[in-house]
Parts: C-alpha cells; structure tokens; sequence
C-alpha cells in the first residue's frame, strides 16, 4: 500500500524533505527585527525559507539580517510603513520583482502610539488605526491579491492572549508595565479578520492565527516577571524557542489542512 494518500501535498517534496520544510519559500515578515519578529524571522529561514524582514527602520531590519546571514540563513531587509498604501504596494512589486512571488505574509507588525486609557487622545487612536488595522488589512488585500493569482498562499496574523481575555492588571501593579486599551481591541479583531479572510480566501490561501503570551526579555522589569510568572500556569514566560515551533508549523506543509484557526502558545495564560 503506498504511504502517499490523494492530496496529502507530498507530490512536490523529495522523499527526504520535511512537512516541516520551507525550502523555495518566500516569506515577508512585518516588524520582523522586533522583539516577536526576530526569532519568527530567524525559525523560518532555519527552515530554509527566504526571509523578507520589514519595518519602518531600515538600518535596523539592515543588521539584523546581516547577523542572521552570517549564520547561512537567507534574509533580507527592506523598508515597510504600514501607514501607508503606497508604500506597502511598491514594497510588494519589489519583493515580487526581485524574489519572483511571496508565498507567505506573517503580519506581526504593531505599533503602539497608545499609552493609557484615561489620557489617550483622538490622534493616538487615529495612528494606532492606520498600521495595526488599515495597514494589516491593505497587506492581506495586496498579498491576497497576489497569492489568489498564483492559487497559492499563506497568510499568518499574530495577535495576543489580550486578544482572547481581557488583561490581568493586578500583574502590573508596582511596575512601569501595562496593557493599553488599543491593543486588546485590534488584536481581537485580528482573530476574527483571519476567520474571515479563511473562508472568503479558502481556495486559494491558508489564513490563520498565532495568538501569543508573554515574550522574556534581559532588560524586563524583574517585579513585573515574577507578577506575570506567578499567574501563568507554566510559571514563566515565553522564551524565543517556544515562538520558533509553532510559527515553522503553520507556515509549512505540516499544517496544510487548517485555515481559520487561532493557535494559541501562551503556557497555559488562557486556560484558567
């Protein structure tokens, strides 16, 4: 009996080559040099994709590309504002003319113009809009576009566990750390646009969601770590690895099945 079963995709893998494997892929990552982007850049060039990392700060995308290809990895920079239409279409026909097409868009971009709910302004809410819900959405649509063509796609959207539940304040009492009310509000819509965007691009394109915890970094106020540690069930935060696993498996073949979905890696946050 033949261990290959109708449309299970392995027709265009050796027989050597991962589900895991995104050798030939082309991935354009926003804000992929920032504190999620970077170890979801560097899991996916690991898995032998050509990496795309873009943001409104060149110089920086610049670096940390040449560190990552000083490891052998496939990663380029390129300059992105998600504020602004123009810019997202000429980023796309540059990377489609240079690469010759993108296969998978994660959007992990985010900005945070918005600090407090009690003294937020108008214009802060405006600009929080423009990148992290009307530029998220003109790079589906362009992206889209461009996958839809090709009948071939993948589109990832990182949202939050702040996306799921509401913030758990007690955990930022005593320190300089919050949750602003911005963030929760675009990334849960961000859930239900890739809901949305699934079964609208279904044909063509897989659309889902990597809703995450916490993320441990060395320059963290150790107060609010030991507040957020004491709540998650795992009793820590993430670290990069624990990003790296599941951004490669709904990137990959592994995962060719779903679309729609919100994949959620937070140790726990949300099951209680």
């Amino acid at each position: 009996m033949s261990l290959k079963q109708p449309g299970d995709g392995t027709a265009n893998r050796s027989p050597k080559q991962s589900l895991f494997s995104l050798e030939g892929e082309v991935v354009v990552v926003t804000g992929g040099a920032g504190l999620y982007g970077l170890p979801i850049s560097q899991a996916l060039a690991e898995a032998g994709a050509t990496v795309i990392i873009a943001s409104r700060d060149l110089e920086r995308n610049e670096r940390v590309a040449s560190e990552l290809r000083a490891c052998g990895l496939r990663v380029y920079a390129q300059a992105l504002d998600m504020s602004d239409a123009t810019q997202i279409e000429r980023f796309l026909n540059e990377a489609i003319e240079r690469e010759g097409k993108i296969d998978v868009l994660i959007n992990n971009a985010v900005s945070r113009p918005v600090r407090d709910f009690w003294t937020s302004t108008e214009e802060q809410w405006r600009d929080s809009l423009q990148t992290n819900i009307i530029g998220i959405h003109l790079c589906c649509q362009m992206f889209g576009r461009h996958m839809t063509a090709r009948r071939k796609g993948n589109i990832i959207n990182i949202s939050s566990i702040y996306g799921m539940v509401g913030p758990t304040f007690p955990i930022y009492e005593g320190t300089s750390v919050t949750c602003p009310p911005d963030y929760a509000f675009h990334k849960g819509g961000l859930i239900n646009y890739t809901r949305y965007l699934a079964t609208l691009l279904a044909l063509s394109v897989r659309v889902n969601c990597l809703s995450l915890g916490g993320l441990q970094t060395e320059d963290e106020d150790p107060k609010f770590v030991s507040q957020y540690s004491r709540h998650c069930p795992m009793g820590r935060k993430a670290t990069a690895a624990d990003v790296k696993g599941p951004i490669v498996f709904l990137a990959s073949a592994a995962s060719q099945y779903m679309t729609g979905h919100n994949l959620v890696v937070d140790g726990g946050w949300t099951a209680w």
